[in-house]
């Protein structure tokens, strides 16, 4: 599975669990389509954004300007807690590529100003990593 595929069906977990609280290895499966294998990336993202939220979710709240994480769109939140993650826990990834591929996927999942909200958040966070 690629990357850019893995962080897709990372989005859609995380997506469902914070609407349901569901076990993450149960969601992992439910968003993989048929025939499709589970890959070490997506569950890295899935499963490391779960047990890390609350470090992730206090540096996203300090990086909202005007704005409660609990008004963030649920789409948004979910891709910045991926982000963070990523730009934080995996060092193999560069800060930039992970900041690129969650601007792309707002553009593609959430609305027409989630992407300049994402890039705005997340060059926050960039400047305080």
């Amino acid at each position: 599975m690629k990357r850019r595929t893995a962080r897709e069906r990372a989005l859609q977990a995380l997506f469902q669990i914070d609407l349901s609280d569901n076990d993450p290895r149960e969601v992992i499966t439910n968003v993989l389509m048929e025939g499709e294998e589970s890959d070490p990336f997506l569950e890295q993202l899935v499963l490391g954004v779960v047990e890390n939220k609350e470090e992730i979710d206090t540096i996203l709240r300090a990086n909202l300007e005007k704005w409660t994480l609990e008004r963030v769109a649920n789409v948004d939140r979910s891709l910045l807690r991926m982000a963070i993650f990523e730009m934080k826990y995996i060092e193999e990834i560069p800060v930039n590529v992970s900041m690129d591929e969650a601007i792309e996927l707002a553009k593609t999942f959430g609305d027409d100003s989630s992407s300049r909200f994402i890039n705005s958040i997340l060059s926050k966070v960039k400047e305080t990593l």
